[in-house]
């Protein structure tokens, strides 16, 4: 919200010195956040001058142009020649002149300088060129204005262009500060200075007369809410719309953010400022008939304000006529009855429209308005009379109409529940002893009803507090609380952090998740967390080992309809960064996500239709039904890896990644869950035939590692070769038990010995490996696979496997003998299931 200081004035008492940033300072300790500063983008000297005489002279370009002499007074040099090509002047005239030296909005410097033959020693200005809106047809003639002032006088002053707007951020339960009222009021209890209410007006001078009044029609309230609760209209005859809006007004809308359209549309705009009651002008003969709130019937259209012609949903709120829409209530108005340059008669509309209906169709119409926002955060029901007899009383003096007897009012009981607040209750949840003074001291001042309670409370009975009806935020006891630390100072509450409670904080699973992440990132992957949406020959693919179809969830209103189902695989997330990386050049990835997948079970029904209401907390039953719709949801860790590990360098050739990569993160992913994963041959639908893994934890698949597919890759426009993994993280964490405890390191001396074996070539090493495991016993410390030979020496049909293996005791060094009998223990193990033989 936008607040111009010299309007701010108007209703509470600022300091005469009192800087932009004092009223800024002032207003956070009430609770808003400041935002910014406004100025007009204007520098004198700019005065008032008088044409004293004009000389039209022709050009060779088709373009007459007046030679001017203007008087700017003594103090600025006395009479000026300066060249003008506007011709809505005459001698005589008072003018707007902009000396050498000034500078305008642009920004725009002024100096003397050489056009059409004559030295222009200044510039008349327009409208456009001052800030005060967008008309460039003519210069301001003062006396349109009304404004006849002396020569010489300072015209940023004599037009507001020295005001100054200060912006503050409206949280959405403050709605009342999107108005001047609510802003002053909000300076008075932060300063103590005097506030003058602008809606406090003598209720008999309010009431609107008879012959308009509007019927609201409600056949399918939102929540059971009537759409429009008040309807306040008033008829102001014989306007003249040509008339210019007041330049102190053009000022003020403009440093609120708002441009002049003419001054009855400038009117209503002024008037929801000051008071934050939107407000709408209808072409009083264009009027069809009486007026009809209702909602929209099926197939329906109106073209609003901005020419767009809308299909309207059964939910939006409309005012009708008997032509049928003429505006979107609470939103925009619409075309075809708007006021214009040929309005002579105004009806006048205030209404209180419901938050919901208002905030719905906003949002559904993508049509954000000043109306719909402060509509939607809620309106004081007591304001639309106030509103309406102000528009009114501004269109009789800025438009020259005459107030009528003609209007209407329909309205309800404004009725505020009760509040009770206990004794001892706001001490307790702020942390101050304030005192019982202070209490209802606070809430009166923010203009509540407080009387004694007679309930129970901790130190007393307490309060029953009625709520001013500007503030629908107050609907419990907690948010009076808040209310008197706001209007007492947050800087009254102690800086105390509060002791965590033991047994919380994040449990193992998070814990494992967040090592996993940490550790494939000090590894050198880049984590890129990607949209969990896919298509559904994505998911078959990915999702499945023989790429049969499963069953995946569809979204009802999906972000982009080619992508609308809901991934079983992390996969195809990576293939999308990956190819939008290597498309803007950058080829070496390695790339990771932990993230979730949706694994509907085959048979089973998910989603419901039956979506509980956001206003009212659903059931228990509700909640477990609810969650029964949801597909069983798992977390995975997937990474793809392409391009080079390593670049080429001066005496080395570049390095692909491959599988040896991919195979290193899932020993940091093992590691870093506390488990020991094995690798065994495998197929995939989505990967390389002979270049795929199953990752295993104790015999049980827990994942894939692998090539992608030729083809796969192809499809998705990675030029080599890629290499992926994916393994489900909780059952990953969940086989890994409970704490993990780091071993003692011993301080015996290692005993290394390789060992070749050979086996049948289908015989896959892993297995090998694990036999060499289990036959050596608790003194082999670490076995690795270091070549896999399969030539010369070697019978067909075979190949060498040659393991490097270590050997460690916790209590002695070992000798070579009992590295060898651990050793050869292992080669028949070996030998028994695979027939290895050792290899001369």
């Amino acid at each position: 919200m936008r607040v111009p200081l010299s309007w701010l004035r108007e209703y509470v008492d600022l300091a005469a010195d009192a800087t932009p940033e004092d009223v800024l300072a002032a207003l956070v300790t009430v609770g808003f956040e400041e935002e910014d500063v406004h100025r007009f983008e204007i520098s004198g000297p700019v005065v008032v001058g008088q044409v004293v005489s004009l000389e039209a002279e022709p050009q060779s370009n088709g373009k007459t142009i007046n030679w001017c002499q203007v008087d700017v007074g003594e103090a600025q040099g006395g009479v000026r020649g300066i060249v003008c090509g506007a011709h809505n002047f005459v001698a005589g005239d008072k003018v707007v002149v902009t000396l050498p030296g000034a500078v305008l909005p642009g920004p725009f410097p002024i100096a003397a300088r050489k056009t059409y033959g004559h030295v222009s020693d200044g510039m008349i200005a327009s409208a456009r060129e001052l800030g005060l809106g967008d008309e460039h047809n003519g210069i301001v003639v003062l006396s349109d204005l009304g404004i006849d002032a002396p020569v010489g006088t300072d015209a940023i002053a004599l037009l507001g262009l020295d005001d100054v707007a200060v912006e503050i951020n409206v949280t959405p339960d403050r709605g009342y500060a999107f108005s001047l009222r609510g802003v002053a009021r909000e300076y008075s209890h932060a300063t103590g200075a005097d506030f003058r209410d602008p809606a406090e007006r003598d209720f008999a001078e309010l009431q609107p007369g008879a012959g308009h009044t509007a019927v609201v029609d409600d056949q399918a309230p939102v929540r059971g809410r009537v759409g429009a609760s008040e309807f306040v209209t008033r008829v102001v005859r014989g306007v003249d719309p040509s008339r210019p809006t007041p330049p102190w007004m053009i000022a003020r809308l403009s440093l609120a953010g708002m441009r002049s359209l003419g001054v009855l549309i400038d009117i209503t705009n002024y008037v929801m400022l000051e008071l934050g009651q939107p407000l709408h002008g209808y072409d009083l003969d264009k009027l069809a008939g009486g007026i009809t709130v209702r909602r929209a019937t099926p197939g329906e259209k109106m073209k609003t304000l901005d020419g767009v012609e809308r299909a309207l949903h059964v939910e939006d709120l409309l005012i009708t006529d008997d032509s049928g829409p003429i505006g979107l209530a609470g939103v925009m108005g619409g075309g075809t009855t708007e006021m214009s340059e040929t309005t002579r008669n105004v009806l006048i509309e205030a209404a209180i429209f419901d938050p919901t209906t208002i905030a719905r169709s906003a949002r559904r119409h993508k049509l954000p308005s000043e109306a719909s926002k402060r509509f939607e955060r809620g309106v004081d029901p007591l304001v639309p009379f106030v509103a309406a007899r102000r528009v009114a009383d501004l269109m009789v003096d800025l438009a020259g109409g005459t107030l009528t007897e003609e209007g209407g009012a329909l309205f309800t009981e404004v009725f505020v529940s009760e509040i009770e607040l206990p004794a001892g209750f706001v001490q307790g949840l702020i942390g101050v002893d304030y005192t019982d003074a202070e209490i209802t001291g606070a809430l009166t001042t923010i203009g509540a009803e407080v009387s004694p309670s007679t309930g129970s409370g901790t130190e007393g009975a307490g309060w029953t507090v009625i709520p001013p009806t500007w503030r629908p935020d107050l609907t419990d006891k907690w948010t009076l609380a808040e209310e008197v630390a706001r209007i007492h100072g947050l800087d009254r509450i102690p800086s105390v952090l509060p002791t965590p409670p033991s047994g919380r904080g994040l449990t193992a699973h998070q814990q494992g998740r967040r090592r996993v992440a940490d550790a494939l990132a000090a590894a050198g992957l880049v984590e890129t967390p990607a949209f969990p949406f896919t298509t559904e020959a994505q998911n078959d693919l990915h999702g499945s080992a023989s790429g049969e179809h499963l069953p995946s969830i569809r979204l009802a209103n999906a972000l982009d309809g080619q992508a609308p189902y809901l991934r079983r695989s992390l996969i195809p997330g990576l293939l999308q960064t990956a190819h939008r990386n290597i498309a803007r050049g950058l080829t070496d990835l390695a790339i990771f996500e932990t993230g979730v997948v949706f694994l509907p079970e085959p048979g089973v029904e998910y989603g419901t239709d039956d979506v509980p209401p956001l206003g009212a907390r659903p059931s228990d039953e509700k909640l477990a039904e609810l969650n029964a719709s949801i597909p069983p949801q798992h977390r995975h860790v997937a990474a793809l890896l392409t391009g080079n590990v390593s670049p080429r360098q001066p005496g080395r050739a570049a390095e692909l990644a491959g599988l040896a990569e991919a195979l290193d993160a899932v020993r940091v992913i093992a590691a870093a869950a506390g488990v020991d994963i094995d690798v065994v041959q495998s197929e995939r639908a989505a990967l390389h035939p002979g270049r795929t893994g199953a990752l295993r934890v104790g015999g049980e698949d827990v994942g894939y590692v692998g090539e992608l597919h030729p083809a796969v890759a192809e499809d998705a426009d990675l030029p080599g070769r890629a290499t992926v993994l994916e393994l489900d993280l909780d059952r990953v964490l969940a086989l890994a038990g409970g704490r993990i405890v780091a071993e003692s390191l011993s301080t015996f001396t290692a005993a290394t010995q390789d060992v070749s074996l050979t086996v049948a070539a289908d015989v896959p090493a892993g297995d090998v490996r694990a036999a060499l495991v289990e036959g050596a016993g608790a003194l082999l410390e670490s076995v690795r696979l270091v070549d896999d030979y399969r030539g010369e020496g070697v019978p067909e049909g075979s190949k060498s496997l040659t393991f490097a293996l270590r050997f460690r005791a916790d209590d002695r060094t070992l000798t070579a003998a009992e590295a060898t009998e651990a050793k050869l223990a292992g080669v028949a193990v070996a030998a028994e299931r695979f027939g290895a033989a050792l290899r001369d």
